[in-house]
């Protein structure tokens, strides 16, 4: 069975604060407050873990750069080490924490009921916050080409679901997965610099049985509004006012086989991701995967050295 911890200053500051409301006379303003209330610490703790977490990873990123103009050789042996470590700490202390988070976020959100509640807690966690930013820092620091914006979005969900685990009994019923999927665009907002990505997020996940027959046809049309407005008005003020009265409109015979061949190239290098990942399940022994997550590092230090330092990162 699940137990609370009890914190003697934690319970004082949660009577006070019960004592304070129960003075209040207006009762739809503290139903509505109260709704609201975890919603805004969660999205204020998110704001600040994410800046927090963006400029770790810079810090990491400059790191590597810097000992790698000082000293390339050393890659031979941070790259494979990092790799190698980081795979453990996954491993040993948080497996949820693996991979970039966002397929986590996203099986929470449809298991999020009382009878699965166990797996909720193994996929979005106190442990898999702390695991997620050490493994992926440490990987930036050796070169890993990884991002912070999928396990952004799973920092951002397990605070969310942790504020609403720590919600006290008396409080008005908040929905955790109302709690998880704000969690999830709080985050791709905060990651991506997207609010209105993340309110688009929250809008497709919580009317997922209804927004799913039409999300084609809308998504569509905005890109076809958007590229009308375009043409006729000219380019946004996004990419600035460049002058294009003098190129040529043969430029297109230019850019379509260009197009092509980059829109080939980066499907292909999904097949071969998810090819390489079909092939990684055949390996069951932990041992044989942190060799495996060595020979990643080492692959990655030598094309770094050898052909390009731009692999890096």
């Amino acid at each position: 069975k699940e137990q609370k911890l009890n914190f003697p200053v934690l319970s004082r500051i949660k009577a006070r604060i019960k004592s304070k409301f129960d003075s209040i006379d207006n009762t739809a303003l503290k139903l509505n407050f109260l709704n609201a209330l975890p919603f805004w610490i969660g999205a204020i703790i998110t704001g600040l873990i994410s800046v927090m977490y963006a400029t770790l990873f810079g810090w990491a990123e400059d790191a590597a750069a810097y000992i790698f103009h000082k000293a390339d050789w050393t890659f031979f042996i941070i790259t494979p080490l990092t790799f190698m470590l980081a795979y453990w700490v996954v491993a040993k202390y948080s497996p949820f924490a693996r991979g970039s988070g966002i397929p986590q976020v996203t099986a929470a959100i449809e298991l999020t009921n009382p009878k699965q509640k166990h797996k909720v807690r193994g996929l979005l966690s106190f442990r898999v916050i702390i695991v997620k930013i050490i493994s992926s820092l440490t990987m930036i620091f050796g070169g890993a080409a990884i991002g912070r914006e999928g396990p952004t979005i799973q920092i951002s969900a397990s605070i969310f679901k942790k504020i609403n685990d720590l919600l006290p009994d008396w409080y008005p019923k908040v929905s955790k997965r109302n709690m998880i999927v704000t969690g999830a665009a709080a985050g791709l907002a905060s990651a991506f610099n997207t609010p209105l990505g993340g309110i688009v997020f929250a809008i497709e996940e919580l009317t997922k049985t209804h927004f799913s027959y039409f999300k084609s046809a809308l998504l569509t049309g905005v890109i076809i509004a958007g590229l009308t407005a375009l043409n006729i008005l000219g380019p946004y003020l996004y990419l600035g006012y460049p002058d294009t009265s003098h190129i040529s409109k043969w430029l297109i015979l230019a850019v379509v086989p260009v197009a092509l061949i980059a829109g080939l190239a980066g499907s292909g290098m999904g097949r071969m991701i998810l090819f390489m990942m079909e092939k990684k399940k055949a390996i069951r022994r932990k041992s044989l995967l942190l060799i495996y997550a060595g020979l990643c590092g080492l692959i990655l230090a030598i094309l770094a050295i050898y052909i390009d330092e731009r692999a890096l990162g």
